[in-house]
């Protein structure tokens, strides 16, 4: 009974942010949508803030959670980046970016909940890479990208199209083309004979090898034939 208690004051303080926001959410507001007495808050949480935090935790795992067998079904690049537009419309769909939204918009001024949010889209990330370190491997971009990074960055750039729709549809769904595109890419560089593999693979390990340790202003530019400009004489 203990824990179904506390299962239903993280559902209902999720549930009261939406409704009300995070500076509007109360004990007497996430009471009221979890159906209990609002003295368990403090029995099982100790305060409100202590609850919100564990809510934003509880909330990012049940997420992850009910999406992992579909993330285990990925076995492209290509595949990803479809799951993850399927992931935009149901998260939007189920209220979840307003959620979201109400937690990142408090870990700004609310340093206590800042890494409860930080850890809740730590989950997502370890997700994904653990995708990434089973698709990447036989492709023309093994050894060249780093899953752990790129992991987060997808990650990151999920959550800004999250909330980006939610002022501009147009323009988030023209990232999210983007994106399918860049996923058909490497599909097409997948499917390359082993010769254009293989030369595919030096000519982008060449170019990353040059730019590293470089800054931007500093890094050669390549001319639109694919080589370098000449050096000055």
């Amino acid at each position: 009974m203990s824990e179904d208690t506390r299962t239903k004051l993280l559902a209902g303080a999720l549930e009261a942010l939406v409704r009300n926001g995070i500076a509007k959410t109360s004990a007497r507001s996430i009471a009221a949508a979890a159906g209990v007495n609002q003295g368990l808050i403090f029995y099982h949480f100790g305060s409100v803030d202590e609850l919100l935090a564990a809510a934003c935790r509880y909330g990012a795992e049940q997420r992850v959670a009910h999406y992992r067998p579909r993330f285990a079904e990925v076995r492209s690049f290509a595949e990803l980046v479809r799951l993850g537009r399927e992931l935009h419309a149901e998260e939007r769909d189920a209220g979840h970016v307003a959620t979201l939204a109400q937690l990142l918009a408090g870990a700004q001024t609310r340093a206590w909940l800042a890494p409860a949010t930080a850890a809740g889209l730590e989950l997502w990330a370890v997700e994904l890479e653990g995708v990434l370190d089973r698709v990447v491997p036989g492709t023309p971009i093994e050894g060249l990208v780093d899953t752990r990074g790129l992991a987060r960055a997808l990650a990151s750039g999920f959550i800004g199209l999250e909330l980006y729709e939610g002022v501009d549809h147009e323009g988030a769904e023209r990232a999210l083309e983007a994106l399918e595109r860049l996923g058909d890419l490497v599909a097409v560089l997948d499917d390359l004979g082993p010769v254009a593999r293989r030369a595919v693979r030096a000519r982008l390990r060449s170019a990353a090898g040059g730019a590293h340790g470089k800054s931007p202003a500093e890094r050669p530019a390549l001319r639109r034939d694919g080589g370098r400009p000449p050096a000055a004489s």
